[in-house]
């Protein structure tokens, strides 16, 4: 999904999409990995694991992707396929070079397809080529939001001529199905809750073609399943872990004539395992999975059949004896296990956003296709003490917490990880109950340090520990090592804020129990041949206000003040001599966060609760500028220029109908940008928080300077903004975009798609950017959601740009249009 949508992409740097939401597909000559990431389709090399190219074109989230098989080792290089979206298209592509060739657009979201006759060898009918037919798993838009009705249905589609078949609906499910298909073509099919639905397809398939499907049943609910490659034989897996294993599958249903062999269907001891009047000839099951099952698939030769599940353990069964082996910790639940026709490569995709290339048959991994790592969840308890996400503005690095006591930083710029440090010393399994939780995290200013809060989570009501940590960059910036463990270093309170000093080995530390405390490195406050080789942190002063609890904290942009929050009101401090100066105003709730604006006089605070707030204050006034009635999330400052941009949700009910229009849209936030002292927003921008209802208030904001070797493919007229706004949203997705125009430091031009209740300045174009402003209106730039735009160097590209009743006739336009086209001669003078 677009978290600020129809980004403009030469201005735009997006990022942190997600490489599991399919199973991806490996190209004939198996050098290719076709992987669905949101709206497109990231093409990756085998040998390299780097992103070759992509497949733009989908405006909503990609749902599967299909190579078209070559059946001769020439065929090989032919580079072509099919891909379906929720945005009810599907498209052929050639992805050599990437060129989308045909589009097919039925108007209802796909949530998968299978294409039978791909896999067999064509044959011609009167001496032409027969329509090519996909099944699709879809939604009924009309009649979603009509509960007694079931709008999911399996569809049949001619490819060929660009319409859906008539009349013809092979299934109705109250859930969206993904389609299994076997490696011949023949059959095809969906699990339904404790069913499993299979259909044949004729050898000569056309649009009246009769569709014959079978149903085998089970006690419980069904997860996966896949057919064996040559033989009637299907496996399904369930949610307690099981596998069955169904021998010859319709043999009377499928069967020419649909004769039987003479058995009665009933008989349990002819049909060992086989429930009811079942069409199989018996039904095994193998149990070693102590979750659902997600992953199955047979290899190529069908002797063995691959599972796996949330353990994070790949299980090889031997399908004749029922003997397994076994590759182990691989970290995470696995989610697709994806053959090629190489039989010497496979990939397994892992649900913390990981794709391990395997060596076959040895199942060696010996090359990994990491994304940002997704979000996990923690006890619902601590969501609203924790912070999600932190920047390394200098490097252009995001860092936050994943499942295995672990902090990812991830390159914004690059779209790829970094490094990865281990926070906690834990032999952590996907299985496994979180026992420590990781509840702050901050960087200093430079990147150099990191400080992180730990809770260890108490266990039957008993015990509890809150751990600071702070740590130091390793050599060339790559990972963190551990300088010094602080335990309870509030006592027995915990910790609700972190900060640095801009430019010293000086930090601070609130909590809830009443206190701050000042942490230095032992050689800030030692003489120079004195200085420790490993210096650690030691605890340089102790603070507290009225003994009320210390909820924020914030150096100033030169280090001289520190802005502490003892809930509703400010306090200022020289942290050098641990005095208090001043303290300001009061809010109505708790403030949760501060920051300084820059260099500049100014502090902003936020404050959540029932009477959230926005608040900017004067430290040369000691009192409130401004404050608005948001719901903050995140606060983001410019080191080098007096904007701030703030992060905030969308009203749940609002008179407004641009908000309620957004909000149905699915854009629940909104970016806005300030600049200091002035309350009306230069800037807004409508965004998406996330996909998921319960990361919903999960986002991050910050200002990250321009990295010239990762950023130069985007920089434009060879000029590079010094700062670019980073937001990341709940689900991991990212983007990066210039806010403002640098050189006369205002915000850029923006067109918006949907207003969002907030004015701005505009900049010239169309009819203005020939005749200059009309001083009698007031030219207001639409807001959408596109990133900034530069006003264009060549305005005879946007004058036809609008409403047609608004542009002036023709006749006026051409003599300024062609006058902008030609170069003015300079009239010269013979004597």
């Amino acid at each position: 999904m677009d978290i600020l949508s129809r980004a403009y992409s030469a201005k735009m740097i997006k990022g942190g999409r997600s490489l599991i939401s399919s199973a991806p597909v490996f190209s004939n000559d198996a050098k290719k990995l076709l992987v669905c990431t949101g709206n497109s389709v990231s093409i990756f090399s085998t040998s390299t694991g780097l992103q070759i190219t992509e497949l733009e074109g989908h405006t909503a989230p990609v749902t599967s992707v299909i190579v078209v098989p070559t059946f001769t080792p020439s065929g090989q290089i032919l580079c072509y396929c099919w891909t379906s979206s929720l945005d009810g298209t599907i498209r052929y592509w050639d992805f050599s070079l990437p060129e989308l060739m045909k589009t097919v657009d039925i108007r209802m979201p796909i949530f998968s397809m299978v294409i039978p006759r791909l896999l067999t060898q064509g044959t011609e009918m009167d001496g032409k080529p027969p329509n090519l037919f996909a099944y699709l798993s879809v939604e009924n838009a009309k009649v979603r939001h009509d509960q007694r009705k079931v709008h999911r249905r399996i569809l049949k589609c001619n490819l060929t001529k660009s319409r859906l078949v008539a009349g013809v609906v092979l299934a109705e499910t109250q859930l969206p199905e993904s389609i299994t298909i076997s490696s011949s073509g023949k059959f095809f099919g969906i699990p339904n809750k404790r069913k499993l639905h299979v259909w044949e397809v004729v050898a000569l398939d056309h649009e009246m073609a009769p569709i014959k499907r079978i149903t085998l049943h089970h006690t419980k609910n069904l997860t996966v399943f896949a057919f064996h490659p040559t033989e009637r034989i299907v496996a399904a897996g369930d949610v307690t872990g099981r596998i069955l294993i169904w021998r010859s599958f319709g043999s009377r249903t499928f069967s020419l004539g649909g004769l039987t062999d003479g058995r009665a269907m009933n008989n349990e001891d002819e049909r060992p395992g086989v429930r009811g009047d079942d069409d199989a000839d018996s039904c095994a099951t193998w149990h070693w999975h102590s979750a659902e099952v997600k992953v199955l698939s047979f290899s190529s030769d069908g002797s063995f059949l691959y599972s796996g599940g949330k353990e994070g353990v790949l299980v090889v069964w031997q399908l004749d004896t029922g003997k397994k082996k076994f590759l182990p910790r691989i970290g995470s639940p696995l989610l697709y296990f994806t053959t090629s026709l190489d039989p010497s490569l496979s990939s397994v995709s892992c649900a913390d956003n990981l794709i391990h290339l395997l060596k076959m048959p040895s199942m060696e991994i010996f090359k990994s296709i990491s994304g940002i790592k997704l979000p996990c969840s923690f006890p619902e308890i601590y969501e609203g003490l924790c912070s999600r996400f932190i920047f390394d503005q200098t490097a252009g690095l995001v860092a936050f917490r994943i499942e295995n006591y672990c902090i990812q930083f991830y390159s914004l710029f690059d779209d790829r990880e970094n490094f990865e440090v281990q926070i906690c010393e834990r032999n952590h399994q996907p299985s496994d109950d979180v026992t420590v939780l990781v509840t702050l995290m901050a960087l200093s200013p430079d990147g150099s340090m990191m400080s992180t809060a730990e809770t260890k989570l108490p266990e039957e009501g008993l015990g509890g520990l809150v751990c600071l940590k702070f740590w130091t960059s390793g050599p060339q910036s790559k990972g963190f090592s551990l300088s010094t463990i602080i335990y309870e270093p509030h006592r027995d309170a915990g910790i609700s804020a972190i900060a640095f000093h801009p430019t010293r080995h000086m930090a601070v530390s609130s909590s809830y129990g009443g206190d701050f405390k000042i942490w230095a490195r032992s050689h800030e406050f030692q003489q120079r041949e004195q200085m420790l080789e490993n210096p650690g942190w030691t605890c340089h002063a102790v603070g507290s206000y009225k003994k009320k609890p210390m909820t924020a904290a914030a150096f100033s942009g030169d280090g001289s003040v520190l802005a502490l929050a003892a809930e509703t009101v400010i306090t200022i401090w020289d942290p050098e001599k641990n005095v208090l100066v001043a303290v300001i105003g009061e809010t109505l709730e708790p403030i949760t966060m501060l920051s300084f604006i820059g260099n500049s006089e100014y502090l902003v605070s936020a404050s959540r609760g029932s009477k959230y707030q926005l608040s900017l204050w004067s430290l040369s006034k000691l009192s409130v500028c401004w404050s608005h009635k948001l719901q903050a999330e995140a606060t983001a400052c410019a080191m080098d220029v007096s904007y701030f941009a703030v992060l905030a949700l969308l009203p749940q009910s609002s008179k407004c109908t641009e908000l309620t229009e957004t909000k149905r849209d699915g854009r629940d936030g909104v970016i806005l940008l300030f600049k200091a002292g002035e309350p009306i927003p230069v800037a807004a921008w409508s965004v998406k928080k996330s996909n998921l209802p319960n990361l919903a208030n999960g986002g991050g904001l910050a200002f990250v300077h321009v990295n010239s070797v990762s950023f130069k493919g985007n920089v434009l007229d060879g000029k590079s903004p010094p700062a670019l706004l980073a937001y990341i949203n709940g689900d991991h997705e990212y983007v990066l975009f210039n806010p403002y125009n640098l050189e006369v430091h205002e915000p850029s031009m923006v067109v918006r798609e949907n207003r969002v209740g907030m004015e701005d300045e505009t900049g010239r174009f169309g009819y203005a950017s020939i005749y200059g402003e009309l001083p009698e209106f007031d030219v207001k730039r639409n807001q959408t959601e596109l990133a900034p735009l530069l006003p264009s160097e060549k305005p005879w590209k946007t004058i036809f740009s609008g409403s047609s009743h608004n542009l002036p006739p023709i006749t006026k336009l051409c003599s300024a249009f062609l006058e902008s086209l030609l170069e003015k001669r300079t009239a010269s003078i013979t004597v």
